[in-house]
């Protein structure tokens, strides 16, 4: 089962990285054409969500 991948928003994306005091180079990444993104349109630069089933969320850095 793959956990829920969220596209965050550039405001968005900024809070959490704000909220976790990191940059964007140091989340880790996740690469555009990985499965769990397909038809989500994501794009390099974009941070996303991982909502997994216990509840827990990761962030990752969409790369090309």
């Amino acid at each position: 089962m793959i956990p829920e991948h969220v596209l965050l928003s550039k405001e968005n994306s900024e809070k959490v990285l704000a909220e976790y005091r990191v940059s964007r180079l140091q989340i880790p990444k996740i690469k555009a054409k990985d499965p769990s993104l397909a038809g989500k349109g994501a794009k390099a630069g974009q941070v996303v969500e991982i909502k997994r089933l216990d509840g827990s969320q990761n962030y990752r850095l969409v790369v090309e």
